[in-house]
């Protein structure tokens, strides 16, 4: 009997340091993004904010932003980018639109001014050697003034056209003149081939001739190319790790029987979709986690860097969408796209500073992907958008003009 006690008062003991385990790995997943060395392993400028210090950047959404011609209509904004000359381009998906009022639809690729005043239109149609994206995703205006295009379509999946998989990058002139492509219209693969499968962002680094690529929907990975070979360089997961196909990763719903195991599994790789992808200027590449409502940052050699998590408390699973930086050298303030919300961070430290609501009277705000000028305004899409049916009003594209800065108490140093 006594032997039977000292059994049960052991496992109890053993149950007691296991909880007690799982809750110390959660408090120190959920705190490292906060108490890490700053991102770039730079000491911290003193004029860099803190949390509760103020000085975070105020904006008011521009209701005049922007001109569409009464001619056109927009269905879902999908993409929204800056150029050298703080051009603002989006790219839109005119198969969203109810087929009364195609007839209607606006080029998909759409240049505006600053002050929202339309320049050009154009795209749509496939040519020799590409494909127009069925489901249209991704822009990216290069330092060059090459404009990139890229879809999310992945067999019935994001393909309202029921169309070849977007598997291509697309590189255009301003004008819209092709210039070449980098894969092929309708592949199929897996996570250990070149084949992008449901592709999101892209951004082209000038330091190094490439284009990161944030691939996406069911890839889950960062691949990189070189822009003018399109050959590829090299790709990685979440933590710099290897990308597993969907078939091999633990599955989600393995959280429910078992959630301390699951979750820390779940997390070594990235969530579905990966969103977007950016890179600052000092070389940093910062991968909007979608699926996990995260920001990872790395090398452009794939080496992990440091992460930082938003929205965990949010019942929209739609954050982490995006990122854009403040125009200032330092680019001081990291801005994470989210629903209903942008946050706004850090950029060094990766603290959470503030956030400010898009479109709360809308039933899906703007945040799909955000861009910033070089004037400090921020630009968002929303490719939820519902106004592409003539009754609300709405474009689906919204410029958030900089107003300030909150008052500044410095504090806690």
């Amino acid at each position: 009997m006594r032997t039977q006690i000292r059994s049960l008062l052991a496992v109890s003991a053993l149950k007691r340091t296991l909880i007690g385990f799982v809750f110390a790995m959660t408090f120190m997943i959920l705190a490292i993004p906060r108490f890490s060395a700053p991102v770039s392993g730079q000491s911290v400028s003193a004029a860099a904010p803190h949390i509760g210090e103020g000085g975070l950047p105020q904006f008011q959404r521009d209701p005049a932003w922007p001109k569409i011609p009464a001619k056109w209509r927009l269905g879902s904004v999908s993409a929204v980018a800056i150029d050298e000359q703080d051009h603002v381009w989006i790219l839109h998906r005119p198969r969203t639109m109810p087929a009364a009022l195609r007839a209607m639809a606006a080029p998909p690729v759409l240049e505006f001014d600053n002050d929202g005043n339309l320049i050009q239109g154009w795209g749509g149609e496939s040519g020799p050697g590409y494909a127009w994206p069925a489901n249209e995703h991704g822009l990216h205006v290069d330092y060059k003034g090459f404009v990139w295009v890229m879809g999310n379509a992945d067999g019935a999946r994001n393909n309202p056209g029921n169309l070849p998989n977007d598997s291509q990058i697309l590189k255009f002139t301003k004008a819209g003149k092709f210039v070449m492509a980098i894969g092929k219209s309708g592949q199929v693969g897996s996570n250990d081939s070149e084949v992008l499968r449901g592709a999101a962002g892209l951004r082209v680094h000038p330091k190094t001739n490439e284009i990161f690529v944030a691939d996406g929907y069911n890839n889950s990975r960062v691949i990189v190319f070189d822009i003018d070979t399109g050959k590829v360089k090299r790709m990685w997961g979440a933590y710099g790790q290897k990308p597993l196909d969907m078939a091999a990763r633990p599955k989600r719903s393995d959280l429910v029987p078992n959630p301390w195991v699951a979750v820390s599994e779940v997390l070594q790789q990235f969530g579905s979709p990966v969103h977007d992808v950016d890179i600052s200027n000092d070389n940093l590449i910062y991968v909007a986690d979608r699926g996990n409502k995260r920001v990872q940052v790395f090398t452009p050699e794939g080496k992990f860097v440091a992460e930082q998590f938003v929205g965990l408390n949010s019942k929209e699973g739609l954050q982490a969408r995006s990122t854009a930086f403040s125009p200032d050298p330092q680019q001081k303030f990291l801005y994470i796209g989210g629903t209903p919300v942008i946050y706004i961070l850090n950029r060094k430290t990766l603290e959470v500073l503030g956030s400010f609501v898009t479109g709360a009277e809308q039933e899906h705000p703007p945040g799909h992907q955000i861009a910033a000028d070089h004037k400090g305004n921020l630009y968002a899409v929303q490719a939820e958008q519902t106004g592409a049916d003539g009754k609300s009003g709405e474009t689906g594209a919204y410029k958030f003009s900089l107003k300030g800065y909150s008052p500044t108490t410095v504090c806690c140093r």
